[in-house]
């Protein structure tokens, strides 16, 4: 068992958004105090300044500063305690052009020098400054006072208590605190619920475990020998293993495409998008035969196994040819039986010449079948092939012969293609003839086999006299999945069914890989008539035997 992270991914991030949260709102409440301050500061000083330049503005100050000696009840004092007062301020000091106070809210330092260099404003400039003064720290603001006549007689310095500046400084850090508590509160919510959702999506693994099991994923969706593909919501693909590129023929920028754009429409496709429902669902991809299962997903996606059951569909084809040669073998036993009591019957008759004359003729004629297949069909597969065919054809009461226009010399490029397109075609001719049969027992109950070749082109057609195909049905017969017959008994458990309409569906994919064809006509007098082109499939005369595998490589579609 893999140790496991003490702290899930959803905890670690809860911390991370927890820390990142306080942090950034300690960082926004100190970045706004620290302009606040001066902001403050500013707005006190320009408070001080206007105070002190209305009171400079007034021509009785100035006058009476020139006309009368400074006193603690004087109109200065008077008037300069008054705008006090009514403005709020700290103090309003009147001076002349030597530094000397006219006015002050404490009435004993009337008469004296002020406490701070007044040369500034007594040069004509204004001041505004946060200063130590007898009436401790204040915002201040120096202007210079003028008389009616433009002369420079002295100054006024006008204070406000800077104990105010820091009280509405500290009376907004509460309300300030309380907003940015507020704000953390909300984020640490959110990061709460973000972190539960995550816990949710990640199913409470930790940071240590991810790393190792997306390795343990990528090792065993390439490791297994099935075929695996995922879809998101939308269908694109998501990711799909190598055996699932193998089977599907996708390419290397199939990922994060739409299936419908890396795979052409057929069954195939439909499969892997469900829009065909059901379990163990069969289908056919570049000559293979598939199973697919299509399980959906919790984020609306999916996720298609497949597996490959090509060779056991092929296997399951050759059980069924053996189990006809198996039935043509009983009944061949059961007519050799008779045959040799009638042999003996002859000899005990004393019929002799007769006896030799019937065992002749039996004999002559089943080598006269499988010699006139063999000079006319030089491959020994497809010969074989379609001696056992007649044999199981013979046994049906159907007969199977070859036309005039069979001549097949050439050596084929690959006989296990023309084997499953041959064996397909007269398997469905034989079944489709025993069908009519039963509904019918005077129907004529015969199948045609023509094999050709035109230069490096193999021919084969197939004619039987069955019911034959409607026309408006010749193309989906082609269609895996597609199938008349009647669907066989269920199998035991753990055992996959019996595909149908896979056999018509193999032989048009294998036509189309060597760029042919395969269809359907009516035949004249009823049933119907299949026809397979399949180009390059023959190797013409000249060609050695080295260059046989690479030509085989070439028509089956594969890369060398």
């Amino acid at each position: 068992m893999r140790m496991r992270s003490p702290r899930r991914v959803s905890a670690e991030v809860l911390a991370a958004q927890l820390a990142i949260t306080t942090g950034v709102m300690v960082l926004a409440t100190c970045l706004f105090l620290a302009p606040l301050g001066s902001e403050l500061d500013d707005a006190a000083t320009h408070r001080a300044l206007a105070i002190a330049q209305t009171t400079a503005a007034d021509p009785d100050i100035a006058r009476e500063i020139l006309t009368t000696a400074p006193s603690s009840r004087g109109p200065v004092q008077s008037e300069a305690e008054r705008i006090r007062r009514a403005t709020d301020a700290l103090y309003v000091v009147v001076m002349d052009t030597r530094g000397v106070r006219w006015s002050h809210t404490t009435t004993a330092e009337i008469g004296r020098h002020v406490s701070t260099d007044p040369s500034a404003a007594l040069a004509g400039r204004e001041i505004r400054q946060i200063d130590d003064g007898t009436l401790g720290r204040s915002a201040r603001a120096k202007v210079p006072l003028y008389d009616a006549t433009g002369r420079l007689v002295g100054a006024v310095s006008v204070g406000i208590a800077y104990d105010s500046v820091r009280g509405r400084l500290l009376d907004a850090v509460p309300a300030l605190l309380l907003c940015a508590g507020a704000a953390l509160a909300v984020g640490a919510l959110a990061a709460v619920a973000v972190s539960r959702r995550l816990r949710r999506r990640t199913h409470g693994v930790g940071f240590a475990d991810i790393s190792a099991l997306l390795d343990e994923r990528e090792a065993m969706l390439h490791a297994v020998r099935e075929g695996v593909v995922a879809f998101d919501r939308i269908g694109r693909i998501r990711l799909a293993n190598d055996e699932a590129v193998r089977l599907l023929g996708l390419d290397a920028g199939a990922t994060g495409r739409p299936l419908d754009e890396v795979l052409a429409p057929g069954r195939t496709t439909d499969v892997l998008a469900g829009r065909v429902a059901g379990t163990d669902l069969l289908t056919v991809s570049g000559g293979r035969v598939l199973v697919a299962n299509r399980m959906p997903t919790r984020d609306g996606g999916a996720v298609v196994t497949l597996r490959d059951r090509t060779e056991l569909e092929q296997l399951g084809r050759e059980l069924d040819s053996s189990q006809g040669l198996l039935d043509a073998l009983r009944a061949q036993d059961h007519e050799h039986a008779n045959r040799l009591h009638t042999v003996l019957g002859l000899l005990e008759l004393g019929r002799h010449d007769m006896a030799v004359e019937f065992v002749a003729e039996i004999a002559s004629a089943h080598r006269a079948s499988a010699e006139q297949i063999a000079e006319r069909v030089r491959d020994p597969l497809l010969s074989a092939l379609l001696v056992g065919k007649t044999a199981i054809a013979a046994e049906r009461g159907v007969a199977l012969r070859l036309s005039d226009a069979t001549l097949l010399h050439h050596r084929v490029v690959d006989a296990r293609d023309l084997v499953t397109v041959l064996g397909n075609l007269v398997d469905n001719a034989l079944e489709a003839v025993t069908e009519r049969r039963r509904g019918d027992p005077s129907a004529e109950a015969s199948v045609e086999v023509e094999l050709r070749a035109e230069h490096t082109t193999a021919v084969l057609r197939v004619c039987d006299t069955g019911p034959g195909v409607p026309p408006e049905e010749r193309e989906r017969i082609f269609v895996e999945g597609w199938s008349t017959k009647r669907p066989p008994p269920a199998p035991g458990a753990g055992v996959l069914p019996r595909g149908r309409g896979l056999g018509l569906a193999l032989v048009r994919r294998l036509a189309e890989r060597y760029g042919g064809m395969a269809r359907v006509t009516a035949r004249a007098g009823g049933g119907a008539v299949f026809t397979v082109v399949l180009p390059e499939a023959l190797v013409p005369s000249g060609v050695t035997g080295d260059a046989l595998p690479e030509r085989r490589l070439m028509a089956a579609g594969e890369p060398q």
